[in-house]
């Protein structure tokens, strides 16, 4: 890889030391802090590789636009993209076969069904941290764990399972749902958030609480599928939008870097759609 440039934008935890690793806020000497709405701060046509995973969906869509034409930019003819975001299309198969369960009486259905309704919606409305799926997550028993942990993998793994300290029990659950681009920017605004609050009253004060989580990047502001993703790739000059596995790529020793898989090769979002395409030329 000496003579290769790999880039992983909005990082969060999983980055890699052969790679360049951008994310709102560094937590590492490996991680360069950068909001990546301003721009990718590298040249034209010098990076192989461009990787960003469980971002886009955080974003705005003009933002998504502004961010595809940039890793467009910075990469080399013959460069990839590669995407993984949440997959649309399978939470709404999902959603349909538990709703068919669920209508036709099937005894495991309820809890299943209430769960695919909260992969479609919680993280769009949602006006608090971690929002009802935090609650569903701490039932004691979670009577469809196993059907969780299919959908979501490590991140129900962090609030289901946490370890035995509570600091860092707490420490892990807010990392896993601050895994975005803008919620770990908002955290910095949140204390000149509170002061302004407390000089409000009422509805003025609960709007502007609301307003100020809202806009910190926890929540889904769109949602991709094959086609939605692949026509967002062609439209800023991507060509050959290929489906991918969490192993699979065009990227010489992805499977090696473990950045959609732990150590022991478990996919970390299970519920992602992953994707890749080329700039063209090369």
């Amino acid at each position: 890889m000496k003579d290769k440039l790999y880039v992983n934008l909005g990082c969060g935890s999983r980055y890699h030391s052969d790679w360049i690793n951008f994310d709102i806020v560094s937590g590492s000497p490996q991680v360069i802090g950068h909001d990546l709405r301003r721009g990718i701060p590298l040249a034209d046509n010098s990076c192989d590789v461009a990787y960003h995973s469980h971002m886009i969906e955080h974003l705005r869509r003009a933002e998504a636009i502004n961010l595809m034409e940039e890793c467009f930019r910075i990469l080399k003819p013959g460069g990839v993209v590669r995407v993984a975001l949440p997959d649309l299309e399978r939470i709404c198969r999902c959603y349909l076969e538990k709703l068919e369960s669920a209508v036709n009486n099937d005894e495991s259905a309820p809890d299943d069904y209430d769960w695919m309704m909260l992969e479609l919606y919680d993280q769009t409305v949602r006006e608090q941290p971690g929002g009802a799926m935090r609650g569903f997550l701490k039932r004691t028993p979670l009577p469809n764990a196993s059907f969780i942990y299919e959908r979501i993998g490590e991140e129900a793994r962090a609030i289901i399972d946490p370890p035995v300290t509570v600091t860092d029990a707490k420490s892990k659950t807010l990392r896993r749902f601050s895994n975005s681009l803008h919620y770990r920017f908002g955290r910095l605004l949140e204390g000149f958030s509170k002061i302004i609050l407390r000089l409000k009253g009422g509805d003025q004060s609960r709007a502007l609480e609301i307003g100020t989580f809202r806009l910190a990047g926890e929540v889904h502001q769109w949602m991709y599928d094959r086609y939605s993703l692949a026509r967002l790739m062609t439209d800023v000059g991507f060509q050959k939008p290929t489906q991918r596995s969490a192993t699979d790529s065009a990227i010489p020793g992805w499977a090696s870097f473990n950045l959609d898989t732990l150590l022991d090769g478990t996919v970390v979002k299970p519920d992602s759609l992953f994707m890749e395409a080329t700039k063209p030329g090369g």
